[in-house]
């Protein structure tokens, strides 16, 4: 009997397993009929024109592309540092009293709907930029801190919570040979919890770059690239929020899934190359 429950347990959980699989198959596959259209029309010149005039049907995924890929990482350089010190403050630092009630605010930080720090984005943050570097106020630099305050509690509360486990009898015997909180911080807690801290980076990066709601507020969806931070832009869930629903012809409508299958594949390459990359250097220890 028993060998019969582990038999359909096995089957389900593969099952289930494969059925993960299939849904991301079946998601590409859909994105990738739609865009066909497109794919005929442009081919790769798809990718590297810069020009986006649904009046003239010319689509070029280039500034979606620049926005989403500088936005997300804009948002990681800011976030990561911060992330990394809440962690080691509330795992090692903090008096047991406020450990809770602080890392219980984080948590609650990953609760709050997109569309309201779009809000609080384009009410509070947008006023700022505005008044310290000109212009609109709404640009690529505040869609980054935008993110970059969205993303943080989950790296936060995922790296406390990898730092967490790292066995007191490691630091303990490190403090007994003379070490600093510092040092059991970078050499025993930080190594012990790599692989835990490098998975919330890729769920946060994951999360970032896929945003639509919150960056659609203050981003601009300004077909444009440009090297200062301050100026509109677009992205590539950006350009979906704001267009998809004006869509006139075939031709515009099939540009806009062969962006949203853009936004699948890097989302999955850059993931993929953050997951094994940097978990394979972790398992055999550099």
């Amino acid at each position: 009997m028993s060998n019969m429950i582990d038999k359909i347990f096995a089957n389900a959980t593969k099952f289930i397993a494969l059925g993960v699989l299939l849904i991301v198959a079946w998601i590409f596959t859909v994105l990738f009929e739609h865009s066909l259209e497109s794919i005929k029309a442009f081919g790769f010149s798809f990718l590297t024109e810069d020009k986006w005039a649904p009046n003239l049907e010319k689509f070029g995924a280039l500034p979606a592309i620049y926005g989403s890929v500088v936005s997300t990482f804009l948002a990681m350089l800011l976030a990561v540092p911060v992330a990394i010190g809440v962690a080691i403050f509330l795992s090692e630092i903090a008096h047991a009293k406020i450990k809770m009630p602080v890392g219980v605010s984080i948590e609650l930080l990953a609760a709050i709907p997109s569309v309201v720090y779009g809000m609080w984005g384009l009410f509070y943050f947008v006023p700022i930029i505005r008044d310290i570097f000109g212009g609109i106020g709404i640009s690529m630099l505040t869609a980054g801190i935008v993110l970059s305050i969205m993303i943080l509690p989950f790296m936060a509360a995922v790296t406390r919570d990898a730092m967490n486990t790292t066995p007191d009898i490691l630091k303990e015997s490190a403090y007994a040979l003379g070490a600093t909180k510092w040092d059991v911080v970078k050499d025993i807690i930080i190594p012990y919890a790599k692989a835990g801290i490098i998975g919330s980076f890729i769920l946060a990066l994951g999360r970032a770059i896929g945003e639509t709601m919150a960056v659609t507020f203050v981003m601009g969806n300004v077909h444009n690239i440009s090297i200062d931070l301050t100026q509109p832009a677009t992205s590539i869930p950006v350009t979906l929020a704001n267009e998809f629903a004006e869509a006139d012809s075939e031709l515009y409508y099939s540009s806009l899934f062969e962006l949203s299958l853009l936004l699948l594949v890097i989302s999955f390459t850059i993931i993929s190359i953050a997951k094994f990359y940097f978990l394979r250097r972790k398992r055999i220890g550099q």
